[in-house]
Parts: structure tokens; sequence; C-alpha cells
């Protein structure tokens, strides 16, 4: 991967991914960057239907993607907005095709679309038009070198950086607060380092990052023991449940379960 970010935690099974598709991580431009994580870019020519699937992080997605499949060769492209997914994404994947997506930071979405809570695009996928000023499809995929379609992207989103908005920094910060610090495993601990009350906090997580901070924190815990899953042929289960906030090694199981459709003892990449 190249650019920005080589942690991987949220992908499923990112080698098996990476035999099947071309991956890579690009930065966006300085001024871009307080507001998106990174640009993802993907291309694929598969002989044989392919699906990945992805725990997904807190953040709000702008896509644009195109793919051919079927004897014809048809050519299907769209801009699309995607609101956070408390579930697993699973995509598949035919043909030829070419994603570019756009990753903006925890509490960083709303000051591109201020006119709506963020929580009102969580579990959706929309027309980008119906949400921002969105470029046509064939400005951002159709040059074929990968600097020319960050280029691109950063030419579309440069024009739209938006005027300061104190209360997405501060849901910004909190949420990449609960990312680094490990020992943030409560709802009011959290508040209490943000200089919130509980309440506070919630409302602006509803509005600004999209779903309550219970869940951010839920969702960090499972990338972690993902990670470990896949990294540690034997992890100790019970230790991991300890360091994440769990009471007990059944409370992991079930909130892993729950996301990937089988206990983190029976989770076995390929």
């Amino acid at each position: 991967m190249a650019g920005s970010g080589r942690d991987t935690r949220g992908i499923v099974d990112a080698p098996d991914l990476f035999t099947h598709v071309r991956f890579r991580r690009r930065e966006p431009a300085p001024a871009l960057r307080p507001f998106l994580e990174h640009y993802w870019l993907i291309d694929w020519d598969l002989p044989e239907p392919y699906t990945s699937h992805v725990v997904p992080h807190p953040s709000v997605h702008l896509v644009f993607e195109r793919h051919e499949a079927g004897s014809a060769g048809e050519r299907a492209g769209r801009a699309e907005v995607h609101g956070i997914v408390r579930g697993l994404f699973s995509q598949r994947l035919e043909g030829r095709g070419r994603v570019c997506g756009v990753k903006f930071r925890p509490g960083a979405f709303r000051p591109f679309a201020p006119g709506r809570p963020v929580s009102d695009w969580t579990g959706r996928r929309l027309p980008a038009a119906e949400v921002l000023a969105a470029p046509p499809v064939g400005a951002v995929l159709d040059p074929d070198g990968e600097d020319a379609r960050v280029t691109a992207l950063d030419a579309y989103l440069l024009p739209l950086v938006p005027p300061p908005d104190p209360q997405a920094e501060h849901a910004t910060a909190l949420a990449d607060l609960v990312r680094t610090d490990r020992s943030l495993l409560r709802v009011d601990a959290l508040a209490r380092a943000g200089g919130l009350s509980t309440r506070s906090l919630q409302r602006l997580f509803s509005a600004y990052v999209g779903v309550g901070p219970k869940w951010v924190i839920l969702r960090h815990r499972i990338h972690e023991a993902l990670h470990r899953a896949e990294s540690d042929p034997e992890p100790d289960w019970a230790g991991l449940a300890a360091d994440l906030g769990y009471s007990d090694q059944a409370h992991l199981a079930r909130d892993f379960t729950a996301i990937l459709g089988l206990p983190p003892t029976a989770f076995t990449p390929r």
C-alpha cells in the first residue's frame, strides 16, 4: 500500500483481498488532511467473482465506482456517499472495475454537508449529488494514472473546504482519542476527557460522527480483536477481553460474533 496509513484493521483477511485487487492508499492535499484520513484506490480484473468483507470504521466515505461485468462488458459508474455501516460491509466484485474512495475523518464530514446530522446518513448509501456537489464520475475515474486520479480528487474537494467548525473539530479529536488511547473504555471517561456531560457527548457524536460514543468504543474493540485473531495463531482471548474492558471473554465473543458471524475462537483467515 502506498501513501498514508498501512494499518489494515477492519479489513477481514487483508492478505487475501490484496491477492485479488490492487489496493492503495494516498494522502490528500495538505489543506484537506484535517478532514480526510486518506484516499483509497482499488482496481480489479477478476476471472471469478470475489467478495470482500470489512468491519467499517466510524467514517463517512465518498465513493466513485465503475465496473464492467458480463460478456458484453457492460459499464456502470456511480458516485455515492456511504454513511457509517453498523455491521459487516460485504462487497461482491466481478469482471473489471475501479474505485476511488474518500475516507473522511470521524466527525469531519458534517461541515461539508451542514444541513443535516451525520446520523441521518448512517446505514445508507445515497447518490453523491443528493448530499454534495459531486463531479462527473468520469472526471475522477477516467485517468489511467493513479496520480491523475488523486489530483482529480484534490481538485474537486479543495474548493469545498468548509470554514472552521469547533464542534466538528472537537468530535474528530474525541473520536481519534478513542482510537489511540486504549485506556478509554467507557463513555463517561471519554466525556470527562472532552469536558462534556455524557448526554452532551452523545449529542455531539450523533450530529457529527453519526453513531454514539459507545458504538465507537466497541467498534475499536472489535478491530483490535480481529487484528489479534489474524496476527496471532494462539491469541489469549481471556487476556485480550480484559485488556479491552470486557467483564469476561464471553462478552467479547458475543460482540465479535454479532459482527463477523462466528466467535473469535473459530475465526481463521485464509
